[in-house]
């Protein structure tokens, strides 16, 4: 299955068995919205909420890290999604935090799964069918997890890969590059803006369209390439709380390049710690 699908293949196929749509917002702390709430009055048919801060670590006090394996099948279940189940996910923002679900299908051994290319605004603006309210209980179904670690790194690993330099991964940061160089703050009140030590931006909207579309292949080749992304050097991609870094994991697939991993714990994890070495440029 595609990584990124089409408005027009998604109004085609829903509505088919195999098919489960999800709307996976998550706004920032500064933004002042409510996905839930914004789901409810207006969303694609037929689609259910899939919530980052619940599909994750409830005792962890970084917010939505991943969960264990045996959490995820219990939820993907009680969402009614199963190992056949094709899942595309959006976000009301066009894309920002759609590709978080996308990536976690794929930690979890599920490469069924695709984003909605614009996300709602795309498919607002041609017109297309919407529904309110919330959505109809889905049937329970049985999923079963193949966690992939190669796909997620912790701090530790992130740790090690700033001392070896540039003989490691290359990290690329999805932030703001204004929170990048420690020039405008975090949206987190208390959280310090920089960046780790040899880490390189790729803000996430360098890689969409003014649509809010994935550009094309070979824009996205040279916008990584000029990060210093090769084939044969292996890239963690960062951001604040681990959602955006999963945009530049979608964009590197879109690219050519070999699937990164994610730095869960990300910017926020980082800067929290004290011993961390920090960048401001």
């Amino acid at each position: 299955m595609q990584n990124l699908v089409s408005t027009e293949w998604l109004a085609a196929e829903l509505g088919k068995p195999d098919l489960m749509v999800f709307d996976a917002t998550k706004f920032l702390p500064n933004e002042n919205q409510d996905g839930k709430a914004n789901f409810a009055a207006a969303h694609i048919p037929g689609a259910g909420y899939f919530d980052i801060d619940v599909v994750a670590d409830p005792d962890s006090s970084l917010p939505h890290m991943i969960p264990t394996a045996a959490r995820f099948e219990t939820l993907l279940g009680a969402l009614g999604v199963s190992n056949t189940t094709r899942v595309i996910f959006y976000d009301q923002k066009g894309l920002a935090s759609a590709a978080r679900g996308w990536w976690l299908m794929r930690l979890f051994g599920h490469h069924h799964a695709a984003v909605l290319d614009g996300g709602f605004p795309k498919w607002l603006k041609e017109g297309r069918a919407t529904e309110a309210g919330p959505p109809a209980a889905p049937a329970p179904a049985r999923f079963v997890a193949d966690f992939e670690a190669e796909l997620v790194r912790g701090i530790g690993d992130v740790k090690r890969i700033v001392r070896q330099g540039g003989g490691g991964a290359l990290i690329l940061d999805a932030r703001a590059k204004g929170r990048f160089d420690g020039t405008a703050p975090e949206p987190r009140p208390g959280l310090p803006s920089g960046h780790m030590p040899g880490a390189a931006s790729v803000p996430f909207n360098l890689l969409l369209n003014a649509d809010q579309t994935m550009k094309d292949r070979a824009a996205l080749h040279a916008i990584f390439a000029e990060a210093g992304v090769t084939a044969e050097r292996p890239v963690v991609t960062s951001c604040g709380t681990g959602v955006t870094a999963c945009i530049l994991a979608l964009g590197l697939l879109q690219a050519g390049f070999p699937e990164p991993a994610v730095y869960d714990g990300s910017w926020t994890e980082w800067a929290s710690r004290p011993e961390t070495p920090k960048v401001h440029s």
